[in-house]
């Protein structure tokens, strides 16, 4: 007695509905999306680092505090000692405060690059079709938030105290706009070295140890002419001076070219050696 055949038995649909075998035409079915451009992937990142401030805002601490507890405490510490008054003092003191406190603030981005590092977050970065050098510019974007931040937080105080800039709206705001501009390029020095060192702990001691003497050994405080020979050829090549004579220079009213060219030349020196060597480590860690 012949029997027919047994018909082979097909896979029963999953529980989504369609066959497994239609799955990979699903995937390469329509065109591939276009590779997002630069600046679209560099904007994105920058949102990024704006929503970490969002979820832990105590990041906000060093924009905040600690920009006030420095005017307060410089002005009335030195303003009778230096200037006779704190009134003519802080006319002298809160741009250079202003410098310090955002100057000193960018070290954080190397304490962050560094903190994504050891959680493993920019492995996963290089990984996706996008320009390489968004992530780090991204980190960038986001602290120049912070940087606007604390200049404006700095210029609150001082308008309470008693600051008047001679140079009014327009002064103040090309002076914060240079400010934050080198210090999105010093930053580059900071992402360099997030990437070298081991830990963040590393970072922030390298950062205090390169911050204290460009801040301190400036034309912040006082005037360089009563700093002895020597310590004055330092101030004199200091980028930080430049920066400081620029930006009180521009709240006075006072356009000086010379330091304003000075230190947009130093900003894109900082940004073109640093920057170079942060990407030629990021692309070989």
């Amino acid at each position: 007695m012949s029997t027919a055949p047994a018909r082979p038995r097909t896979p029963a649909p999953r529980s989504g509905g369609a066959p497994a075998a239609s799955l990979p035409a699903a995937l390469v079915a329509g065109p591939r999306p276009p590779r997002p451009g630069a600046l679209s992937v560099c904007v994105t990142f920058g949102w990024r680092a704006m929503l970490k401030i969002k979820h832990v805002p105590e990041q906000l601490f060093d924009v905040t505090a600690f920009p006030i507890m420095m005017t307060l405490m410089f002005t009335y510490l030195f303003g009778g000692a230096l200037a006779g008054s704190t009134g003519e003092y802080l006319q002298f003191l809160l741009p250079g405060i202003m410098v310090m406190s955002v100057v000193m603030t960018t070290m954080y981005t190397g304490v962050s690059v560094n903190t994504d590092i050891e959680k493993g977050v920019f492995d996963r970065f290089r990984t996706l079709p996008i320009w390489r050098p968004a992530p780090m510019v991204g980190y960038l974007l986001g602290d120049a938030f912070r940087y606007t931040a604390a200049s404006i937080v700095i210029l609150a105080v001082g308008l309470v105290m008693g600051f008047r800039p001679a140079g009014g709206v327009p002064g103040v705001v090309a002076g914060i706009a240079l400010l934050v501009a080198f210090s999105f390029a010093f930053s580059w020095l900071w992402t360099m070295f997030g990437l070298l060192l081991r830990t963040e702990k590393s970072v922030m001691g390298v950062s205090m140890m390169v911050l204290f003497p460009l801040t301190f050994l400036s034309n912040i405080l006082v005037e360089p002419r009563t700093m002895p020979g020597w310590l004055q050829a330092f101030v004199e090549v200091n980028p930080v001076t430049h920066l400081v004579a620029a930006v009180r220079g521009l709240m006075e009213g006072r356009w000086i070219g010379a330091e304003i060219g000075w230190t947009l030349i130093a900003a894109a020196v900082l940004m073109a050696v640093f920057g170079t060597l942060t990407m030629r480590l990021y692309n070989r860690k």
